[in-house]
């Protein structure tokens, strides 16, 4: 194995063959491996760099720690790009947005197969990098959520693909929420792939190492499935979510948010998981709400680049209004979780504003696509 070592991504190869796995792993534990704009132009430029070299098979990405693969992006920086110039240009955090989506798009369209190990936390922007390979890995701790309503932000990493892409209304629910799932919950949402123990990463890794890599990435897509078909060494947890999907999709049933918002504020069953996603509803941002629940109806027919490209819109009109400073002041600045939100309700939102959400804002960044 060679390896170079950065300061936010550590660069390396698995294998000392032709051919060869690429591995990024994300090297900030202390902030759980939260994506910053370095990072992401590390990721960025290695992979589109190792899908043109023939002597890379795959790629396999992981995170540096115990606790998390990636607990989504450096928000801290996004904010301080937000309020020092209201109203926009964010030129900080809209550039940010537009490199992270051409990374997560080249994700999704990556011509080599691409292995995620996801254990511990997987939110966000976590999940983005997640969602858009070809073998995601799941661990007996993986937690996998998609928190932006708390912080007056929306599943912006290609959330309106993968969610609008699971089972009922459970994209919906985890956008409105901001809930937890598990690994189980993970396979059944088509959120993951396979369910390994943590520790199994060691195996893997050396598997990787001594496979017998071919010119043909569907040859070695099939490697890399017999690989990760070794039996877990620790048993599935339970799952959450399936049991409840009746529950889940009467809740979120319809296109009227007010409504939805209404069945989801008066429940009163003694299910805590439901519960907690009440509270988690209620305690985010309502005009949150409004464009998240917006952008999943709109996006459900939209072409891969049309997800990005309206979700880099409406993220930087987002980034040039108040609400998530103050989502994010709240919640990791003064941390006092006591956001003072411009709407106490979906009902109070006006069609008006929302809609300015959706327009094209000047001088922000076109997306740029490397294929």
């Amino acid at each position: 194995m060679t390896e170079v070592a950065e300061s936010v991504v550590i660069v390396s190869t698995i294998g000392e063959g032709d051919k060869r796995v690429g591995r990024l792993t994300l090297n900030v534990p202390r902030i759980l491996n939260s994506l910053d704009a370095e990072m992401i132009e590390i990721m960025l430029t290695k992979l589109v760099e190792w899908a043109q070299d023939d002597s890379i098979a795959a790629i396999y990405i992981d995170g540096t720690g115990e606790k998390a693969f990636c607990a989504g992006g450096d928000v801290h920086e996004l904010r301080r790009s937000s309020i020092e110039n209201p109203g926009g240009p964010c030129t900080y955090a809209e550039n940010f947005f537009a490199r992270e989506y051409q990374m997560n798009y080249v994700l999704f369209t990556y011509p080599k197969p691409v292995i995620c190990w996801g254990h511990g936390v997987v939110m966000g922007g976590g999940m983005g990098v997640m969602a858009g390979c070809s073998h995601r890995v799941v661990s007996e701790r993986t937690r996998i959520g998609m928190p932006e309503i708390t912080i007056a932000l929306f599943p912006d990493v290609g959330g309106s693909w993968f969610l609008n892409r699971t089972p009922g209304a459970i994209g919906r629910f985890l956008s409105l929420t901001s809930a937890h799932i598990n690994a189980a919950d993970a396979l059944y949402a088509n959120l993951g792939d396979v369910f390994l123990a943590h520790e199994q990463r060691h195996a893997v890794i050396d598997a990787l190492a001594t496979a017998d890599w071919s010119d043909d990435s569907g040859e070695n897509g099939k490697i890399i499935d017999e690989i990760l078909a070794m039996p877990p060494e620790v048993e599935l947890p339970e799952g959450i979510v399936e049991a409840l999907m009746g529950e889940i999709d009467a809740l979120m049933a319809g296109d009227d948010l007010g409504a939805i918002s209404d069945r989801l504020l008066a429940y009163d069953g003694d299910n805590a998981w439901l519960a907690k996603a009440r509270d988690g509803f209620a305690h985010g941002s309502k005009l949150a709400a409004c464009w998240i629940f917006r952008q999943l109806n709109e996006s459900v027919d939209y072409s891969l680049k049309e997800v990005f490209d309206t979700e880099l819109r409406l993220g930087a009109n987002i980034m040039r209004h108040p609400e998530f400073a103050e989502g994010v002041r709240a919640l990791l600045v003064d941390k006092d979780r006591q956001p003072k939100w411009q709407f106490d309700s979906v009902h109070d939102v006006p069609d008006s504003l929302i809609q300015r959400f959706f327009e094209e804002p000047a001088g922000a960044p076109d997306m740029e696509y490397p294929w």
